[in-house]
């Protein structure tokens, strides 16, 4: 569910830099070089936003792969006075402790927040909510997985995740599904390539 606010708020934060743009009016006072028609080196450009600057994932990155992407992001929650290792082995010892609340649970909210925002990693681009073809994708891997056996999946409601199982909760559908998944996301990235 995390994951999933965070590309959405990704997917807004994104859209709304890019709709107000980068240019700002420059002061005497800006160290600034402003390209012109007399310049000789040309300026590399800055990225625009911090969601440029986030890591993506790729439809074939390892558990190991996305750990270690998630490296920065666990070192802002950490700077942010939230240890992610810690509250692991804090769930683990005390499987019945309960969630925090009041000014902690604030606090851990709020370093979620910040560092969802610039460092979680992005979603491989064929599901990212900002991709205008993810659902041409999504809509494709379910024609795989249709292919291949699969009776009850379908595009979900947000246009670009896979629901399995269908109404019925068919365990054989998802069973199947998730073992095919990657096969068939693999399969059709290649084929729209």
């Amino acid at each position: 569910m995390r994951r999933s606010r965070a590309l959405v708020v990704a997917a807004i934060a994104l859209t709304a830099l890019t709709a107000c743009g980068g240019g700002g009016e420059k002061t005497e006072s800006s160290d600034a070089k402003v390209a012109t028609l007399t310049s000789t080196a040309p300026e590399k450009a800055a990225p625009t936003s911090k969601a440029a600057q986030r890591p993506r994932e790729r439809l074939d990155t390892t558990p190991e792969e996305f750990e270690a992407l998630l490296g920065p992001y666990n070192k802002c929650l950490k700077d942010r006075g939230y240890d992610p290792d810690d509250a692991k082995r804090k769930a683990v010892s005390d499987a019945g402790a309960q969630a925090a609340t009041g000014p902690e649970a604030e606090a851990m909210d709020e370093a979620f927040r910040v560092c969802e925002q610039q460092f979680y990693p992005l979603p491989p681009w064929e599901k990212d909510p900002a991709n205008p073809d993810a659902r041409d994708f999504a809509v494709d891997v379910v024609k795989c997985l249709k292919g291949k056996g699969v009776k009850y999946v379908e595009v979900s409601e947000d246009g670009i995740s896979i629901a399995l199982g269908g109404d019925q909760n068919d365990s054989r559908s998802i069973s199947m599904g998730m073992d095919l998944i990657p096969d068939c996301e693999r399969s059709v990235a290649a084929k729209n390539k």
